[in-house]
C-alpha cells in the first residue's frame, strides 16, 4: 500500500510539474451540430468545408490539466500554421522515430571516464517537447489548433485527425507519467533497478502510441484533397 501510495504521488507531482502540458483540439467545436438536408451530395459535400471555416471561428483549444491561467499566449490566432512550424512536426516526428530505434542508448546515462551506466527517462521528455522551449514539439498543439484556418486541409482527413489529436495528447501525458516515475523508482522505498526499468518500459510504450499519433497528423497537414 505504501509502495503505491507513492507511485501515485509521483504521478501527481509530474502532472504538477508538466509546465508544457499539451492542448487538445477539440473536435466537437469544429462540426455543426444541425446538418442541412439538399437536393444533391455535391451540395451537400461543398457544405462541409463551409460548416468547418463558420465554426473554426468559434473553437476551443482545452488543456489536459486540471486548470491553467488565461493568457495572451493562448489568445485565438486566425492565421493557419506556418511552413516553419509544419516543419517542427516533421523535425519532431524524426527525432522520435530515432528516440524509439536507439531506445536503450538514448535511455542510458554512464559517468565519465568509464564509470557506472544506468538507465535514465530523462530523454523521453526531452524529445516529446517536456523539456525546453527549443525542441521542436514544445507546446506543438498550439500549432494543431491552427489547422483548421487551413484552407488546403482536406476534409476527409478531419476525423483522423482529430482522433489522433487525442491519441497524441494522452500518449503525451502517459509518457511523461511513466518517465517521471522511472526516474525516481530507485529511490522508493522497495523501488531500484527493476522499478526504473518497469516505468521506463511503460513510457516506451506510450512514446510508440505518441509516434503513431503523430505520423498521422503529419499526414493529415501535409497532404491536399484529391
Amino acid at each position: 500500500m505504501a509502495k503505491s501510495s507513492i507511485i501515485l504521488s509521483a504521478a501527481a507531482m509530474a502532472s504538477c510539474a508538466y509546465a508544457f502540458a499539451p492542448q487538445v483540439v477539440n473536435r466537437n467545436n469544429f462540426v455543426s451540430s444541425s446538418s442541412t438536408t439538399t437536393s444533391s451530395s455535391t451540395a451537400m459535400q461543398a457544405s462541409r468545408r463551409d460548416l468547418f471555416i463558420r465554426a473554426g471561428s468559434t473553437a476551443l483549444v482545452t488543456l489536459t490539466t486540471s486548470s491553467i491561467n488565461t493568457s495572451p499566449a493562448f489568445a485565438a490566432n486566425n492565421s493557419p500554421p506556418t511552413a516553419e512550424e509544419i516543419e517542427r512536426i516533421k523535425v519532431g516526428y524524426k527525432n522520435i522515430q530515432y528516440l524509439l530505434e536507439n531506445w536503450e542508448k538514448e535511455t542510458t546515462v554512464c559517468r565519465e571516464n568509464g564509470g557506472e551506466c544506468k538507465r535514465d527517462a530523462d530523454a523521453v521528455r526531452r524529445y516529446l517537447g517536456l523539456r525546453s522551449t527549443t525542441d521542436p514539439l514544445f507546446q506543438i498543439e498550439k500549432v494543431f489548433a491552427k489547422v483548421k484556418y487551413m484552407e488546403d486541409i482536406d476534409v476527409e482527413k478531419l476525423e483522423q485527425f482529430f482522433e489522433a489529436t487525442e491519441d497524441w495528447n494522452t500518449a503525451m501525458n502517459m509518457s511523461n507519467s511513466m518517465a517521471f516515475i522511472s526516474q525516481f523508482g530507485e529511490y522508493n522505498p522497495g523501488g531500484g533497478k527493476d522499478e526504473v526499468l518497469k516505468y521506463l518500459n511503460e513510457a516506451e510504450k506510450q512514446v510508440i502510441l505518441a509516434e503513431k499519433a503523430l505520423k498521422v497528423i503529419l499526414d493529415c497537414v501535409t497532404s491536399s484533397p484529391q
